[in-house]
């Protein structure tokens, strides 16, 4: 199918969605850049940076990123597999012997890198289980919160649960991103901040995306949807802890806003990371073009493809998982417009992104209104203007 995606045409159809989800208080400020064959075809900063002073959005401003940490991570873990010192089969436990989770039968778990990677792990989320859960109990944070554990203590304590099931058994979304982490510090011997800057940020000139706000006055403020009966999106808290209910029967997230400014925090590999949208961008282009200079072109165009066979992926119908990030595999079922083999992950304080290497196109939208700029109507909104269609199309 052919697609419009001209400056002018993604305008027409990207500014008015914008003005409007930001008239109606469902986002307080965005950052969306596009792509399209290597070129900026759609950029804009809008609504506010910080809405209680009045500080408009700026393209270069700086978001926490949860989850779109991940892709980070697993670019230098892979990074390590093209440079021979890791690899995707190596046995976890080989780089941290203190990591050896048991199975639910008992057994210590035969865990991979690519279980890491892949999210075949065996592992979960505190914020998916019940309040209370077995991830609650044990002390294990989920790489957001205020917990002033640092990344060995997390993992130690992360070893004392029984996995969801054996590594490779099935797909889960999971903590494995901050397994990772660990194996990379013990592969390179440096600390993950800098082992990630030597792989794969410093290479790209992503000068905004580290573990630790590089400018604290770019940095976004928070804040969390609108709930029933408020006029606008809360604030987070600068300081201390927020709860974020997500889904029914689950604990839902804790997040710490002021972790990105906290030297101290441990840098967690999954949900830690802090950056800019044209950072981002930079990488998710490098990936697309085939992984120059940060991984050879196998490597990159493996981490595109779908790992995961048939697992069912919950919440993302129609999509398997790369190394790193999901992969369209169904369209029809995925709902969406975008091409089969498209990759897309979001991001807990209020981030999405797509890459449709069959269109040469690459889409980052960085928000700082979690939960509506992740897994809000937005994000599907965003979408079908993109390619300038409409739902159902």
């Amino acid at each position: 199918m052919m697609y419009n995606f001209s400056p002018a045409a993604l305008s027409t159809r990207i500014d008015p969605l914008l003005d409007v989800v930001l008239q109606r208080q469902r986002l307080v400020g965005a950052v969306v850049l596009v792509r399209q064959r290597g070129q900026d075809v759609y950029r804009r900063a809008a609504g506010y940076l910080d809405r209680e002073t009045g500080t408009p959005m700026r393209e270069d401003a700086v978001f926490r990123l949860a989850s779109v940490s991940k892709p980070i991570v697993s670019t230098a873990a892979l990074a390590l597999v093209g440079q021979g010192r890791l690899g995707l089969d190596d046995r976890v436990v080989r780089w941290l012997p203190y990591f050896a989770p048991r199975q639910p039968d008992g057994a210590v778990a035969a865990l991979t890198v690519r279980h890491l990677l892949t999210h075949t792990a065996g592992l979960d989320y505190g914020f998916f289980q019940p309040p209370g859960g077995a991830y609650a109990q044990a002390g294990v944070s989920d790489g957001m919160d205020a917990s002033p554990v640092n990344l060995e203590d997390n993992l130690r304590r992360l070893a004392t649960v029984p996995l969801a099931y054996a590594p490779g058994g099935r797909w889960a979304y999971s903590i494995a991103t901050d397994v990772l982490g660990a194996v990379i510090e013990a592969v390179t011997g440096w600390p993950l901040a800098h082992a990630v800057a030597q792989l794969v940020t410093a290479p790209l000139a992503m000068r905004d995306t580290g573990f630790l706000a590089s400018d604290p006055a770019r940095l976004a403020v928070a804040y969390a949807d609108r709930a029933a009966g408020e006029s606008k999106p809360r604030r987070l808290l600068d300081e201390g802890e927020d709860h974020l209910p997500f889904l029914d029967g689950m604990a839902g997230f804790t997040l710490s806003a002021a972790r990105a400014r906290d030297a101290h925090a441990y840098p967690s590999g999954g949900a830690g990371m802090v950056g800019s949208a044209p950072d981002f961008m930079r990488l998710l282009e490098t990936l697309r073009l085939g992984g120059a200079p940060l991984l050879p072109p196998a490597l990159a165009r493996q981490m595109g493809e779908n790992q995961t066979g048939g697992f069912d992926l919950p919440f993302w119908p129609g999509r398997g998982f790369g190394l790193g990030f999901t992969v369209l595999t169904d369209p029809l079922a995925a709902a969406t417009p975008e091409s089969t083999g498209s990759w897309r992950m979001g991001g807990t304080y209020g981030h999405s992104w797509f890459v449709d290497p069959a269109q040469e196109l690459s889409v980052v939208a960085f928000t700082n209104t979690a939960l509506e700029g992740m897994a809000g109507p937005f994000v599907t909104e965003l979408c079908q203007a993109v390619y300038g269609r409409e739902p159902g199309q």
